[in-house]
């Protein structure tokens, strides 16, 4: 079987860089901060003391840290519309 020049190159070159992919696509610790979980109503109510329970699960599976951040205000519509920044 004979390679034309250019596909030879292409396959030559591919073979170069794959080794260099592979090192920058390297996954690091995740996550690098402890994850906030926003819970749009008053603390103690149903839905953060699921919350709660839930984060507790994922510290234990994790091992990071999670935090519970209540933000309430207009009928939940505050604690929704909040996002942190990365």
């Amino acid at each position: 079987m004979e390679l034309p020049r250019r596909t030879f190159g292409r396959l030559t070159l591919g073979a170069a860089i794959w080794p260099i992919l592979l090192r920058t696509a390297e996954a690091g610790d995740y996550p690098t901060r402890p994850i906030t979980v926003i819970v749009p109503f008053a603390a103690g109510g149903p839905l953060d003391t699921l919350i709660r329970i839930v984060t507790d699960r994922m510290r234990e599976f994790l091992g990071q840290s999670v935090i519970v951040e209540n933000v309430t205000g207009a009928a939940g519509s505050i604690g929704v519309g909040q996002r942190r920044r990365l």
